[in-house]
């Protein structure tokens, strides 16, 4: 078959993707399978090629991406439960005060979603939101984009959450180095999309507490547990994630640090240690039975499987691509291109995130896309790890009304859809372009 037969191949699959996930409301999981074997066939593969590339593609996703997600799920349930999450606000808001609150619950909401999916740190954070609104008389949005601006940069830049976890694995990038970059892009994009656009929104949009939500005041419960116990738990997996990336690049191999701490830096082992202690100090130690830390891990689970799937047709895709030959040809002319890769996998993102919403689906889409320019280029090392932030930065920008995140916000402060798109809109689109500039620069000094 003809490369510019294969490139209509390609494209044909990109809008026949959208258009399920969109117009048919096809649940993306089965959207991508589908998209995968029809472009397969298309692609003139063998039928018994095709179901191989689907086989290898989905298992070996899954045998890493399973593993960290279902970890980190875990343990952001067992935080969850404990009431960590409502520690880390109280001692953070207690330290910065009341005037620098803003400032806090960007520190809390950036601390909080590293272990705990977006929606739940939101929903278990907003009642201080409603209390500081009501207390100073300030819009909600003073408080609140601050507090989402904390957890949608983490949530989108820095593994363990699943975005990033998921492409990483597609496009094979050291986790170290994510981390690294997503912290180094993502201060930047809390602080400006965070404190400093909130205070300057909320002189424009006035938003008291809505009926609906007036509920009572959280107290603090005193028996919460302790502040330096949960930021440990929440550092430790990330430390020595780090701590492998910094020695494997620095120490001879063979050396016996570097030997230890690939081991125990590995993401496979780092998270099962931060979920051991957690299921430990913050389970058995404080009163839970061995059975209700089995059902709170178990419940964890929940949100993890639909994410663990998708992400794995991701990989499904990205192999039928690159087994048709599909791949090679889009390598190849992206490889042409005129726009930087860096630019082209943020560009690539951002289409997907418009058109259909999800963030997930743009990043797995995405990183599908991409990974055969990053073989035909050769691209290896810190370079991925900028590659993973410029595909995640694409796929935050502009939320609008085909995205859940838009909704949640929408509901929980009383706005109406143009005040959402003027304040949630803006904050996600101001978290995509800080984080992108931010990793466009390095990139610069970084081959």
């Amino acid at each position: 078959m003809s490369d510019a037969m294969l490139i209509l191949v390609a494209i044909a699959g990109i809008f026949a993707l959208l258009f399920l996930v969109i117009r048919t409301k096809l649940h993306a999981f089965v959207a991508l399978l589908l998209v995968s074997l029809v472009v397969g066939v298309l692609a003139g593969m063998p039928f018994e090629q095709v179901i191989e590339s689907v086989e290898t593609g989905m298992g070996g996703t899954l045998g890493f991406v399973a593993v960290v997600v279902g970890l980190g799920a875990m343990f952001g349930r067992m935080l969850e439960v404990s009431g960590g999450a409502e520690r880390l606000a109280q001692t953070i808001i207690g330290k910065f005060g009341e005037d620098r609150a803003q400032w806090a619950l960007g520190v809390t909401g950036f601390l909080v979603a590293i272990p705990v999916f977006f929606d739940v740190g939101f929903i278990i954070l907003v009642p201080i939101v409603y209390g500081l609104a009501k207390k100073t008389g300030k819009s909600l949005l003073y408080y609140g984009i601050p507090l989402l601006a904390g957890l949608a940069v983490t949530h989108s830049f820095i593994p363990p959450t699943p975005g990033p976890i998921a492409v990483a694995d597609l496009i094979g990038a050291d986790l170290g180095w994510v981390i690294l970059f997503g912290a180094i892009a993502g201060l930047p994009a809390m602080i400006i999309s965070g404190p400093l656009f909130g205070r300057y929104i909320a002189k424009r949009i006035h938003v008291s507490v809505p009926d609906y939500m007036n509920i009572e005041e959280k107290e603090w419960d005193k028996e919460l547990p302790g502040f330096g116990l949960i930021a440990f738990l929440i550092l430790i997996p990330l430390v020595l994630i780090l701590m492998n990336t910094v020695l494997g690049a620095t120490l001879e191999e063979g050396n016996m640090a570097r030997t230890i701490f690939t081991f125990l830096g590995h993401p496979f082992v780092a998270l099962t240690i931060a979920t051991l202690l957690t299921f430990t100090f913050l389970g058995t130690k404080r009163g839970y039975t061995r059975e209700e830390v089995q059902e709170i891990a178990t419940k964890g689970l929940e949100p993890a499987g639909i994410i663990i799937l998708v992400t794995g047709a991701g990989g499904v895709f990205k192999q039928v691509l690159i087994d048709s030959g599909v791949g090679e040809v889009l390598g190849n002319m992206m490889a042409g291109s005129a726009l930087p890769p860096l630019l082209l996998a943020f560009l690539i993102a951002t289409l997907v995130r418009v058109a259909q919403g999800s963030a997930t689906v743009a990043m797995v889409t995405a990183a599908g896309l991409v990974s055969p320019l990053i073989e035909t280029l050769g691209m290896e090392g810190p370079v991925l790890g900028l590659m993973v932030i410029a595909i995640a930065a694409g796929a935050t920008i502009f939320s609008h009304v085909n995205d859940s995140g838009f909704w949640l916000v929408n509901r929980y402060f009383g706005l109406d859809v143009k005040d959402t798109l003027k304040s949630w809109t803006v904050m996600e689109s101001l978290i995509a372009l800080v984080g992108f500039g931010v990793v466009f620069i390095i990139g610069m000094f970084i081959s």
